[in-house]
C-alpha cells in the first residue's frame, strides 16, 4: 500500500493503517528515544505515547510540510527529550549504578543499530566531519542546541546555522 494512501487512512482513524504505520515505524522510532534515554523499558513507554500522540494530532499532519516519518520522528524526539527532562525521570537516575554509564560511554559515541533501521547512517557518514558531530548531537543523543553549543565548543548560531545547512545537505543526499 503507498503510504499517501495508508496516512491518510491514519488520518481518518482507521485502525489498520495505524497497526500497519506501527510495525513499519516501531523499531526506527525505538531506537531514536533508545539512545536518548538509554533505559529500554522507558524507550518503550515512549514509543507507545509517540504512537498515540500522533493518533491523536492526526490531523496536524500535512505532506506539504515533509514525510509523515519525519513528523513521527520529531514526535518521538520530542518525547524523549521531554522525559529525560521530567522530575521522575531525573530522580530514577539518580542512584544508578557505575554500569549504566560504563555503557552510555561505550554505546553513546555511534549510532545504535536499531536507529539505522532506516538506513540513514549510510547518508550521514556522506556527510562532511562539522555535519556529523552536529546531527549526531542533536537528532541521534537528543542534545539540545545550546548543549550541543557547549560539547563541540561553538557559539550556538554556528550550531544552528551548520544544523539548518546540514540537514538541508542530507535531504539533498537521501532524495537523490
Amino acid at each position: 500500500m503507498q503510504i499517501e494512501l495508508l496516512v491518510e487512512k491514519f488520518k481518518q482513524k482507521d485502525e489498520k493503517a495505524f497497526e500497519t504505520l506501527y510495525n513499519m515505524y516501531r523499531e526506527s522510532m525505538h531506537g531514536v528515544i533508545f539512545n536518548i534515554v538509554r533505559d529500554n523499558a522507558i524507550a518503550d513507554e515512549v514509543l507507545q505515547d509517540v504512537f498515540i500522540k500522533a493518533w491523536h494530532k492526526a490531523d496536524t499532519y500535512s505532506s506539504k510540510k515533509g514525510r509523515f516519518f519525519t513528523w513521527l520522528l520529531n514526535i518521538a524526539r520530542n518525547a524523549a527529550i521531554d522525559k529525560t527532562r521530567s522530575k521522575a525521570f531525573k530522580k530514577n537516575k539518580q542512584n544508578l549504578d557505575s554500569d549504566y554509564f560504563v555503557d552510555i560511554l561505550e554505546t553513546n559515541e555511534s549510532l545504535d543499530n536499531k536507529t539505522d533501521a532506516i538506513g540513514i547512517k549510510k547518508f550521514v557518514g556522506k556527510l562532511a566531519e562539522k555535519c556529523k558531530s552536529v546531527i549526531e548531537l542533536l537528532y541521534f543523543k537528543g542534545y539540545t542546541q545550546a548543549e550541543a553549543s557547549e560539547q563541540l565548543d561553538m557559539p550556538i548560531g554556528t550550531i544552528k546555522t551548520r544544523n539548518r545547512n546540514c540537514i538541508k545537505e542530507l535531504r539533498n543526499l537521501v532524495l537523490n
